[in-house]
C-alpha cells in the first residue's frame, strides 16, 4: 500500500506547468491522477484499529474482539488494494495517450473502486462506533453486560458432558436508544457490515434496559440465541419440540406453530435456568403491555403469543420446584389479562396450549441432546432453592453497597431486582452498586 501511496502523482507535469503558467483550472491528466490518490489515500486511512486507540481500561476491546474485527477490514482492504492497483495502471494509461476509450476505463475502474472503498468504510465505521461506546460514561455498563454474557458462556460449556471447542470472541454489548433488545449471532451476515459475516455475538441493549439493571434479563435471553446456535441446538430443537407433540397426539398444524416459536420460547426458558424466578419479573416488564398486544397471535412470528409466553415460564419454575412463585405470576397475570379469548390466538392453539405447555418445556429443557453430552439443559443449568438463597444474601450486600462476595456474574441480576423489589435500598444506590461490582472484576 506504502508503495502504491509513494507512486502515485498528487500533479502530474502538466498540472505543474499549467499552475506554474498562472492557470488556474485542473488539466485532464492531473485530474485523472488525482482521483486514485484520493481512493489510495482514503484506503490506506481506513487501517485496522490498534490495541491502544479505545483505551486500557476495563470497558475497552478485548484483543480478541479487535482481532476478529481487523481481520475482516484485512480481507476486504486485500480485495481493494488489487483494485487499486488496477485503476493505477488504468490512470496511467489514460493520463499518457488521453484517449476517450482509455479514460473511461480508468472512469468504469473508479467508481468500482470507489464502491469498494464505501462497503469498508461501512464496516469500519461501524465497529469505530461499537468500540467507541467503551469510551464513554457508559463503558463500565455495557462491560458490566460482557461479564454476564461470559458468565452464561461459561456456565453452559463447564457442564457439558463432553468436551466441545470453545468459541472465541465471547459476546460482546453495545447500546442502542429506541430500540429493544436484540442479538446477532456469530457468522450470519449483517446488513450493518454490508451483508460480512459477523465474527462475534453481538448483544443490543436499549438504554432504558441499561438504566434499570434489573431488566437484564434480556441479556440472559439473547445471550441464550446465541448458545442454541454455537451448540448446535438450532435444528435439535424445533425437531424435538414437533415430535414431542406429534407423540402426544397434537395435530400437526399445531405442532409446526410451536416448533416455529422455538429460538423464541429456548432463550425465555434457558434465561430462566441462568438467572432464576427473578427473570421471569423481567419477562413480564417485556411482553406486559396492553391486553390487545398481548392476545395477538402473529401467524408468521418468531415470538409465542405474548399471553401463552409467561405461562412457559411458570411451567418451568414449577419444574425447578418454585411453586409459590409460579402461582403468583400466574395469579397476577390471569388478573391483568382475564380474557384472552377477546383476543385474535386462534381457537385451537388457545384451547390446547395449557396441555401443550408441559410438553414443549419438558422437549427443550429436559430432553437430552447429543450436542450437549449427551445432557439436558436442566442438568447442565441448575438452579434451586440454594442458588436463590445466595442472590438473597447478595441482594442485602449490594444494597449496602459491601462485597456482594463470589456471586456468579448472571446472579447479580436477580440479586438487583430482590433488592429494588423489597425497597432496601434507592434504586439509584442499587444501579451504582451493581455496576461498580461487575466493572471492576
Amino acid at each position: 500500500m506504502s508503495a502504491l501511496l509513494q507512486s502515485a502523482p498528487a500533479f502530474t507535469l502538466a498540472a505543474r506547468q499549467a499552475a506554474s503558467a498562472g492557470n488556474t483550472g485542473l488539466s485532464l491528466e492531473g485530474w485523472l491522477g488525482m482521483q486514485h490518490l484520493n481512493a489510495l489515500r482514503h484506503t490506506q486511512a481506513l487501517r485496522p484499529f490498534e490495541s491502544h486507540e479505545f483505551g486500557h481500561h476495563n470497558a475497552a476491546p478485548s484483543a480478541g474482539h479487535l482481532e476478529a474485527a481487523n481481520q475482516l477490514i484485512n480481507e476486504l482492504r486485500g480485495q481493494l488494494i488489487r483494485q487499486m492497483r488496477d485503476l493505477h495502471r488504468a490512470s496511467r494509461a489514460a493520463r499518457a495517450s488521453l484517449q476517450t476509450r482509455f479514460i473511461q476505463h480508468a472512469l468504469r475502474l473508479k467508481e468500482t473502486t470507489h464502491d469498494a472503498v464505501r462497503a469498508i468504510e461501512k464496516v469500519w465505521d461501524f465497529y469505530l462506533g461499537l468500540f467507541g461506546q467503551r469510551r464513554t460514561r457508559f463503558g463500565d455498563w455495557l462491560v458490566s453486560c460482557d461479564r454476564i454474557a461470559l458468565d452464561c458462556y461459561q456456565d453452559y460449556y463447564i457442564n457439558l458432558g463432553k468436551s466441545r471447542s470453545l468459541p472465541a470472541p465471547g459476546p460482546f454489548s453495545y447500546m442502542r436508544t429506541g430500540f429493544s433488545p436484540a442479538t446477532f449471532r456469530r457468522a450470519i451476515p449483517l446488513t450493518a457490515l454490508g451483508k460480512q459475516k459477523n465474527p462475534f455475538p453481538l448483544v443490543q441493549l436499549p438504554y432504558h434496559r441499561l438504566v434499570n439493571p434489573w431488566t437484564l434479563g434480556a441479556v440472559l435471553h439473547e445471550v441464550s440465541h446465541n448458545l442454541q446456535n454455537d451448540l448446535e441446538l438450532e435444528t435439535a430443537v424445533p425437531r424435538n419440540i414437533a415430535r414431542r407433540l406429534l407423540a402426544a397426539g397434537f395435530p400437526a398444524d399445531i405442532a409446526k406453530i410451536w416448533a416455529q416459536w422455538n429460538r423464541e420460547t429456548f432463550a425465555d426458558l434457558s434465561g430462566l435456568l441462568l438467572g432464576g424466578p427473578a427473570v421471569v419479573a423481567s419477562l413480564m416488564d417485556v411482553v406486559g403491555r396492553s391486553p390487545e398486544s398481548v392476545t395477538a397471535f402473529s401467524a408468521g412470528g418468531p415470538h409465542p403469543t405474548p399471553y401463552m409466553r409467561l405461562f412457559l415460564s411458570t411451567a418451568l419454575l414449577r419444574r425447578m420446584n418454585f411453586i409459590d412463585e409460579a402461582r403468583r405470576h400466574e395469579h397476577a397475570w390471569r388478573r391483568m389479562y382475564p380474557r384472552p379469548e377477546s383476543g385474535t390466538i386462534p381457537k385451537a392453539i388457545l384451547q390446547s396450549f395449557p396441555q401443550a405447555v408441559p410438553v414443549v418445556v419438558d422437549a427443550i429443557c429436559f430432553d437430552k441432546y447429543d450436542s450437549l453430552g449427551p445432557k439436558s439443559i436442566a442438568e447442565i443449568v441448575r438452579f434451586g432453592e440454594k442458588e436463590l438463597r445466595m442472590m438473597e444474601e447478595a441482594a442485602v450486600r449490594l444494597a449496602k453497597g459491601t462485597d456482594p462476595g463470589i456471586l456468579p456474574e448472571r446472579f447479580l441480576i436477580g440479586a438487583a431486582r430482590i433488592a429494588v423489589d423489597r425497597r432496601l435500598a434507592p434504586p439509584e444506590s442499587i444501579t451504582h452498586n451493581f455496576y461498580q461490582e461487575l466493572s471492576r472484576r
